[in-house]
């Protein structure tokens, strides 16, 4: 977590329930404003998911549960 990140969380736990609870849901509007349909990434997440990619990984959907020998 960014160190902003940290800030921000600290901030919100010296809140009472109840702004906590506004400050969540400004948060979450601004976050949907970014991204509607949270398809975006961070860069830390764009790292991983380019690390899966490169390391061979294979989708569970491409695999034939019922034949796995042919991957023998």
């Amino acid at each position: 977590m960014s160190d902003k990140a940290l800030q921000m969380a600290e901030m919100i736990e010296m809140l009472p329930a109840q702004e906590q609870a506004l400050a969540f849901e400004m948060l979450k509007r601004i976050v949907l404003a970014w991204d509607p349909d949270f398809t975006k990434v961070t860069s830390a997440e764009a790292k991983s998911i380019e690390e899966a990619e490169k390391s061979g990984f294979v989708a569970e959907d491409d695999i034939d549960w019922d034949n796995l020998e042919k991957y023998a």
